[in-house]
């Protein structure tokens, strides 16, 4: 008999409600939690610097105990490190393997404490990771197993960022753009349902005003988009700065090798002390400093300063390893260089003043869009955040912009890079790999050629190249030049039959290239 009805993707839709309504009440509790704490700190500094340095003892110790705490849980599952997002995509893709409970509740517990005492972490990242691991949970109690459980792990994450930013078409479009890489339909209707459930959820606590209001009061005429074009060459090049910082922040943390990994969060935790006498409202994951920019502020001395000590704080605090976001502090560094760019130009008699408010918005997202490379996602969440539509076409210039001049940088997407660290550091924690060094002499027929080029042996991997004094992180493109030296793992004992088979397939690449450059002569 020949039925008129297609409920196939109700089932999805079902789902999705389930892992959105789960997501948004772990994410929205989260959030609130954080919130509550980082104004009660920041009330904290308010009445020691009026005098009442009793407190200080007090504050010290409870840093002190939050560090160890978190430390503890980080021994104990060290997947909930960090915002969370890299091992989200690690999981998808079948690379990375945990226990959601084990990780949401020590994800939501360390969360709370490593952000809320107002370190420059942002909530967005484990909002993530706890809404994929509450997606998990339920995957299991339905005994989904493969894609249909990649999906609800998926959707579960889509849930996670649309409840911390009420931003659900944001959430969605950051999962099918960052996170799962594919737009077929049972990944963006699950996704799209959780997220839109999630922010129910979240709507319903923290009421319908937009995450990150600010004032919109007149439309960037098209006169002054040369504006937009340079303010977006900044933000690439301040981005890709932004990237190489993130991504050699280790580097740092080797000046305390007494100290285990695990509490490596004592070192920011402690520097809330200073800033929080110095400005206390500098404190937290960037939030607050983007709703202060309601008020115009064109003191450019003063904007270059909180931008170097927010930078600052950001990587100390992420690169400590506790767990926490980019997200938000990427936003509101964005919003800083915005401000800056506008305050100068409003000096220089370049900009009228109410159009200062335009940059502020733009250079979130365009900051966003260079340096985690998902320029879809950076104007749908500016849009959503803001709460306005009349500046799609500017963000999306912007955007563009930014991301442009990030690629040619070679930039890569901070959220995979950090992905790709994350397995390397697995697969030589386990013990499974050795570190090897080969390289690329300069001998007779030697040239340039990009990664690609090179039929690497399948269970090698290339971490890294040495370039000089420098270290290079590679991608697909990226050139290697006769005198690098690459730096390799592969499988445990095999380190003198991959240096021969890598030497052996350069020396017929080279054969190759010079065959092609004889051809195109001729």
């Amino acid at each position: 008999m020949k039925t008129y009805f297609n409920f196939e993707k109700l089932t999805y839709i079902w789902r999705g409600c389930l892992i959105g309504l789960a997501a948004g009440v772990v994410t929205a509790a989260f959030r609130y939690l954080i919130g509550q704490a980082v104004t009660f700190v920041q009330a904290l500094f308010q009445i020691v610097k009026q005098g009442q340095f009793l407190l200080l003892i007090p504050i010290a110790v409870g840093l002190i105990i939050i560090g160890v705490i978190v430390g503890v849980l980080l021994r104990q599952q060290p997947a909930i490190s960090g915002s969370g997002i890299p091992q989200v995509e690690a999981q998808l893709e079948d690379e990375l393997a945990y226990n959601w409970w084990a990780v949401l509740w020590r994800k939501f517990v360390g969360g709370v404490l490593a952000i809320g005492p107002g370190l420059g972490l942002g909530r967005e990242g484990p909002s993530i990771q706890l809404g994929a691991a509450a997606g998990q949970g339920l995957a299991q109690a339905y005994g989904a197993k493969g894609a249909d459980r990649r999906i609800m792990i998926a959707a579960g994450a889509a849930g996670g960022l649309s409840a911390a930013f009420n931003a659900p078409m944001a959430g969605t479009m950051f999962v099918l753009e960052e996170i799962y890489h594919t737009f077929s339909y049972p990944v963006w209707i699950t996704s799209l349902t959780s997220a839109v459930a999630a922010n129910f959820v979240a709507l319903y606590v923290f009421g319908l005003q937009p995450v990150l209001h600010l004032n919109y009061q007149a439309s960037l005429p098209i006169s002054q988009y040369w504006q937009l074009a340079v303010l977006g060459i900044v933000l690439g090049l301040l981005g890709r700065f932004y990237q190489v910082c993130l991504l050699n922040q280790g580097k740092f943390f080797r000046y305390f090798k007494k100290l285990p990994r695990s509490f490596h969060g004592l070192i920011p935790l402690l520097t809330v002390i200073p800033l929080g006498l110095w400005h206390p409202e500098w404190l937290g994951g960037g939030n607050g400093i983007v709703l202060s920019f309601n008020t115009p502020q064109f003191s450019i001395r003063i904007l270059v300063l909180l931008f170097i000590v927010r930078f600052i704080f950001s990587m100390l605090s992420y690169g400590s390893g506790l767990p926490g976001g980019i997200f938000l502090p990427i936003l509101s560094l964005g919003a800083i260089i915005g401000a800056t760019y506008g305050a100068v130009m409003v000096h220089l008699g370049l900009l009228a003043p109410v159009y200062w408010y335009n940059l502020v918005i733009f250079a979130m997202a365009g900051y966003f869009a260079a340096i985690g490379k998902a320029p879809f996602t950076a104007v749908l969440l500016i849009t959503e955040m803001v709460g306005s539509l009349q500046h799609l076409m500017p963000l999306a210039f912007l955007c563009l912009i930014a991301y442009v001049s990030n690629d040619m940088l070679n930039g890569q997407p901070i959220y995979t890079a950090l992905k790709d660290r994350l397995r390397v550091a697995q697969l030589v924690g386990n013990g499974h790999l050795d570190e090897i060094q080969v390289p690329v002499l300069e001998i007779p027929g030697a040239s340039a050629f990009q990664v690609h080029s090179l039929d690497w042996p399948s269970e090698s991997l290339l971490i890294s190249i040495q370039r000089g004094e420098r270290r290079v992180i590679p991608h697909g493109n990226t050139i290697i030049r006769p005198g690098d030296i690459l730096i390799l793992l592969v499988p445990n004992g095999q380190v003198g039959h991959y240096k021969a088979l890598i030497t052996t397939r350069l020396g017929r690449l080279y054969e190759k290239i010079a065959r092609d450059t004889t051809s195109n002569d001729t």
